[in-house]
């Protein structure tokens, strides 16, 4: 590979709607916006490979959002109550909702074109795994969404990697495009759009992970997510919401397998290392914590991991699925080893590699490092307007899915406060905002305008690295030592280690408290500063050191939102050790925050929560 240049050649493409991300978020951008917009250019930008990118690039087992209404099983506000209780209290109802309703219709859209689903021969119905989740054969999910993405969209130009948002040289508060970089020949991207949807991805490996050493780098979600989603919204300006609502996953131990179809369809349970259900024991010392959220059916996620870490804690661990009492048919041990092979193959070769055969042997459950993202079991991201139809006024103020920026649009991981989304309700929240940015730009027809002179500044910001390297690479004292240049691993080591030990990580047992996190942010501030000196030998280092700023981003609004919310709010998943308990009378509302690019000054402040049932 040559040494890439510092000041490379510029493609420039204009398009009516820009899409950042070919997750499933983003393909059902491209999808929906073609459907309302035929004559549009839409446009695709995605950091690697359709068919095999975001967080379902090797499949998955089940499809974890599903309604069931052809059947009467659930119905929209179902689900709102279900993801309410699972966020102790607080989503943003009109956008879950608003999902809920529109989800079925994006499932059988995937089973048309061609996704296995399992079929129960008598009724007809989708095998269920628990209320809200249908298995499937998962295995090639994203190359038959990713089919109808490139059918759908004007272009897709694939292995760029979008390093900035461009806001209008006429209106700061609006967005004209986006820039980035091609990570193949390291030549610059300019991107002009009348609208632009973030469908990027949330962020791991902002937590130092458990693995370490030869599993260095294993995470549960996928180590290339590297906090675009927030990244790109939060320099310019768009207000965001509960970015203290970080992600702990249960796993298996290692491998990160996932547990749910061991639970909700295998019926497995999980003991102490003594063979007891702890967690009726601990009931009273979780409702003094918690008051009635202890109670809630079901019991939050967060409620659950609580519990597994104070037995950890208790020194009663390790805790152990018990595998070995539910693989008793082919059918099921088929079902469990297939889990894996659809979306966790580390898993099974884990298990082989540790002589755990999981018919005749217990296997151990650990909880996961903390993940930043709005698609899952968390809502961190983009405050964004909801559904005219349902929901508070002050939740409506423009498009759907529009951001406080306009022409800004966001889906997936991208949007805050509706949790639970996962894959069919990523990919209905894209065809939402598609929606939405083709009604935008019919409104909004004028071209942006984008001043050449930003574009140079941030052309040479984002070569920075290269010419960082080329400048100083003769300046070695030994080994990787440089002193004026900062390797993207090396810059990724310290964030790592300031989230891990300041803002409640895996080696804190994910407590913080406000001396800490004031620390943390000391420490993120320092590191802010030397990433001016980050340096990239190849444009794959290149492409590092810009994930690194993203992930940069993304802690700093992770610790700036935990320091402000003092209360305990998801045990389970952080711990504030200095206002351990829930607290319903000040803080049942969101904590939102506003970063002004001009002045470099972040706002934090309280944002109402309305019920809509």
């Amino acid at each position: 590979m040559t040494d890439p240049s510092p000041d490379p050649e510029t493609h420039t493409i204009d398009c009516d709607i820009l899409i950042v991300g070919g997750g499933f978020a983003g393909c059902g951008a491209a999808y929906e916006a073609r459907y309302w917009g035929r004559d549009l250019k839409i446009v695709v930008a995605e950091k690697a490979a359709i068919e095999r990118s975001g967080a379902v690039a090797q499949g998955l087992s089940a499809i974890n959002c599903y309604m069931g209404m052809r059947w009467n099983e659930n119905q929209p506000e179902d689900f709102v109550r279900y993801v309410r209780n699972d966020l102790m209290g607080l989503s943003r109802e009109d956008l879950v909702y608003d999902l809920a309703r529109h989800v079925d219709s994006t499932v059988h859209m995937f089973e048309e074109w061609g996704l296995p689903i399992f079929t129960d021969p008598v009724t007809g119905r989708y095998v269920r795994e628990g209320r809200w989740q249908i298995m499937i054969h998962g295995e090639s999910y994203k190359p038959i969404i990713a089919e109808a993405t490139r059918k759908a969209a004007s272009e897709v130009y694939e292995r760029i990697m979008v390093t900035h948002l461009l806001p209008d040289a006429k209106d700061p508060n609006r967005v004209a495009g986006a820039i980035g970089f091609s990570v193949r020949d390291g030549s610059f991207y300019l991107f002009r759009a009348k609208a632009v949807i973030v469908a990027a991805a949330g962020a791991s490996h902002i937590y130092r992970p458990r693995s370490a050493g030869e599993g260095s780098g294993r995470t549960w979600y996928p180590p290339w997510a590297s906090g675009s989603a927030y990244a790109l919204l939060i320099p310019m300006g768009a207000e965001m919401t509960q970015m203290e609502n970080r992600l702990v996953v249960t796993r298996f131990k290692d491998g990160y397998g996932p547990v749910g179809a061991w639970f909700l369809l295998l019926k497995a349970t999980a003991t102490n290392a003594t063979g007891e259900h702890y967690e009726a024991a601990r009931l009273p010392e979780l409702r003094e914590r918690v008051g009635a959220y202890a109670d809630a059916k079901p019991m939050p996620t967060c409620l659950r991991n609580h519990l597994m870490l104070q037995e950890i804690l208790a020194g009663r661990g390790p805790i152990l699925m018990h595998t070995e009492k539910v693989l008793d048919t082919p059918e099921k041990e088929s079902i469990g080893w297939e889990d894996f092979l659809n979306m966790t193959i580390g898993q099974a070769v884990t298990w082989a590699s540790q002589g755990i055969e999981p018919k005749t042997t217990p296997s151990e459950l650990i909880l996961s490092e903390p993940y930043v993202m709005g698609s899952h079991a968390v809502c961190a991201g983009a405050w964004a307007s909801g559904p005219a139809d349902v929901g508070a006024d002050d939740y409506h103020w423009g498009y759907n899915r529009m951001t406080t920026v306009q022409g800004l649009f966001g889906a997936g991981d991208t949007i805050g406060g509706s949790a639970h989304k996962f894959s069919s309700g990523s990919y209905s929240e894209g065809r939402l905002a598609g929606k939405s940015a083709v009604a935008f730009v019919r409104d909004h027809p004028g071209a942006p305008t984008v001043a050449p002179e930003r574009v140079s500044e941030l052309k040479a910001e984002v070569f920075r690295p290269v010419r960082n390297w080329q400048t100083e690479r003769l300046n070695v004292t030994t080994g990787t030592v440089y002193p004026e240049v900062l390797f993207p691993d090396q810059g990724l080591n310290r964030l790592e280690k300031i989230m891990d030990e300041y803002g409640g990580g895996v080696s804190a047992n994910y407590s913080t408290n406000k001396p800490l996190l004031e620390r943390g942010l000391a420490h993120m501030e320092s590191l802010r500063v030397d990433l001016d000196h980050l340096g990239a030998r190849d444009l794959h280092q290149l492409q590092r050191a810009w994930e690194l700023h993203h992930r940069w981003w993304t802690a700093e609004a992770v610790l700036r939102h935990t320091l402000f919310r003092e209360e305990t709010r998801w045990p389970g998943y952080y711990y504030r050790a200095d206002f351990p308990h829930v607290d319903d009378e000040q803080w049942k509302c969101f904590v939102n925050s506003v970063y002004d690019p001009r002045t470099g000054e972040w706002r934090l402040f309280k944002r109402p929560y309305r019920p809509l049932f």
